[in-house]
């Protein structure tokens, strides 16, 4: 099954046919922006994305050049998950640490197919780099010493290329991380994630012919075992994991897990039992949300949320 997805890889004409017919459907049937009511909750975030006009469209609350306060004195960096863009990934986190008071950034990165919606999906050594520039673009706007980042999905485990072998241990003061692809999955994660995203409208069987990352990402990669070698931690970075026991495209998924004396692992069912939020509507799930302002802020470790009940694919928030 592994050699099969490889081969596929190795077709882009092919690939590159199919999204051109789904990216013509995609433009047909959004002939107008939508409203600000309508682009409300998961699913119309990401039905929303696949209008062309936010391909490339910042997540509400992000790139609004503001300046870091003394509070608040890390910008925080968002980093998506595979097939997905800044703006569906952070729909919910990007306006939620705005209101909380931070200075959020947000970018796209390994895009394989361009212009497109689909990004996250490029050798990930690569997505590193462009993450690393996108670094420092933002500290020399803000003034900042120093980032923190918030990934989702593989947004969570590719910074730690960045910082462990690009130098971004001198930049970055705190990695949190949902749902981390950090010691990989198995193949079944990988589709379950092409299935997912097209229960919320997004096609994405169609471009998985184009993503390295994806092979990068299954358990046991030479990428991964590479990445994690010597632990995976830098002793000058506090990494926080928020995870789900429902993930199903992180499997099993304590793979999202890392150790060490700098590094705090939140499995959300230890929190609030009534949390059934998985891989895809974590970064919409309340619970999630609030660990993710308590790392950032008061970094708490004996921090409970004030629990809401979260089901899967959609979030609550």
């Amino acid at each position: 099954m592994k050699r099969r997805i490889v081969r596929l890889i190795a077709r882009p004409s092919l690939a590159l046919g199919t999204v051109a017919v789904t990216l013509a459907i995609s433009l047909l049937l959004n002939a107008a922006p939508a409203s600000a009511a309508q682009v409300q909750g998961e699913a119309s975030q990401f039905l929303s994305s696949t209008a062309w006009w936010n391909w490339y469209a910042s997540p509400p609350g992000a790139n609004n050049g503001c300046q870091p306060s003394a509070s608040h004195p890390y910008p925080v960096v968002l980093s998506e998950g595979t097939f997905a863009n800044m703006y569906n990934s952070f729909g919910a986190l990007s306006p939620w640490l705005a209101d909380s008071g931070y200075c959020v950034y947000a970018f796209n990165y390994g895009q394989t197919i361009a212009p497109s919606m689909f990004d996250a999906m490029g050798n990930i050594a690569n997505s590193a780099a462009q993450l690393g520039n996108f670094v420092q673009q933002v500290l020399w706007e803000t003034g900042a010493s120093q980032v923190d980042i918030v990934g989702w999905s593989q947004g969570g485990m590719m910074p730690r290329y960045y910082i462990d072998d690009l130098g971004g241990a001198s930049y970055v003061h705190e990695l949190v991380a949902l749902a981390p692809s950090n010691y990989g999955t198995t193949l079944d994660g990988i589709e379950t994630l092409v299935g997912d995203l097209g229960g919320l409208g997004v096609a994405t069987s169609l471009v998985s012919p184009l993503c390295d990352a994806c092979v990068q990402q299954l358990q046991g990669s030479s990428f991964l075992d590479n990445l994690n070698a010597n632990g995976g931690t830098e002793p000058n970075v506090h990494y926080v994991v928020i995870e789900t026991e429902y993930d199903e495209v992180v499997t099993p998924y304590t793979n999202a897990f890392l150790s060490g004396p700098n590094v705090q692992d939140i499995l959300l069912q230890d929190q609030c039992s009534q949390d059934h939020s998985d891989h895809i509507s974590i970064p919409y799930d309340s619970n999630a949300l609030q660990d993710v302002v308590n790392a950032l802020g008061p970094d708490n470790p004996s921090f409970q949320p004030v629990c809401s009940a979260v089901g899967p694919l959609i979030g609550n928030v």
